[in-house]
């Protein structure tokens, strides 16, 4: 089946997703470390149930791989040509912050590529989604009209979102090479929908990511004319090694720029 005919019911899995992170949201709630010291809470587990339980009435068969779910060894995962690949609640740090800048992300992956893409944000009821070649849209609340997303070209002053707990030094020494420009924090993939929607024009992500905290972002943001890339400039691919960890990337609006030779000295990246 064609990913376009998942779209509408992953949208609604999401959104029951997200009412079941809003119900713990609204009360106090427990926070557990993890084995690599991220924080995990209730909520993380009661979206990934209702996720879990959605897809696989939806599509039995197919494959999730997910965050708070036992991930398949890699002699496994090397077999599959389409899966699930899902975040129930990226974003946990600003999740417990109670900034609201938190998502339910959900990815369907095809030869490596993500197809579908859909990323909601519980708190402002935000949903963005796309499949691959039928483009990216936005819808503000469940009933309200969907918007159709594109980027806009680097003209002018560049706007930079990125990380609201994870920024470095070493990104601000980056971005420098980009001339003048604002810059703007922003939690979980939330970075990615600001550039679909023409709201900020780049992304600089240094240090670690999962595959599951850029695939449904990645494809909403492709569809609505940017690209996620390498440090190489190599577009990202998924489920092609044992490592579930995502080089350091770019995620721009305007591909027509050589983002990565304007930040990336070539000795640094050799």
């Amino acid at each position: 089946m064609s990913p376009v005919h998942w779209l509408d019911p992953v949208c609604a899995i999401a959104r029951r997703a997200a009412d079941a992170i809003l119900a713990i949201y609204a009360r106090d709630f427990e926070v557990v470390c993890k084995d690599d010291d991220s924080p995990v809470t209730a909520a993380d587990l009661a979206a990934e149930r209702v996720i879990q339980e959605g897809l696989h009435a939806l599509a039995p068969g197919i494959p999730i791989l997910s965050e708070e779910a036992a991930a398949a060894p890699w002699s496994e995962r090397r077999t599959w040509r389409r899966y699930w690949l899902v975040d129930p609640l990226d974003g946990t740090r600003e999740f417990v912050k109670r900034n609201g800048e938190f998502t339910v992300n959900i990815s369907l992956v095809e030869d490596h590529r993500s197809v579908l893409g859909v990323v909601l944000a519980p708190v402002t009821g935000d949903l963005y989604a796309a499949t691959s070649g039928s483009g990216a849209w936005r819808q503000r609340a469940p009933e309200a009209a969907r918007e159709r997303l594109s980027t806009r070209r680097a003209n002018g002053l560049l706007r930079v979102t990125g990380s609201r707990s994870h920024g470095t030094g070493r990104s601000m020494t980056l971005l420098d090479r980009l001339g003048e420009h604002e810059t703007f924090a922003l939690g979980s993939s939330l970075k990615f929908c600001v550039i679909a929607r023409g709201d900020a024009d780049i992304y600089l992500r240094l240090g670690a990511t999962s595959e599951w905290d850029t695939a449904a972002a990645q494809c909403v943001l492709e569809e609505a004319g940017g690209a996620v890339l390498d440090l190489a400039g190599r577009p990202f691919r998924y489920n092609t090694r044992d490592s579930l960890i995502n080089p350091e990337f770019i995620a721009c609006g305007d591909p027509g720029i050589d983002w990565a030779a304007r930040l990336i000295d070539p000795e640094e990246n050799s």
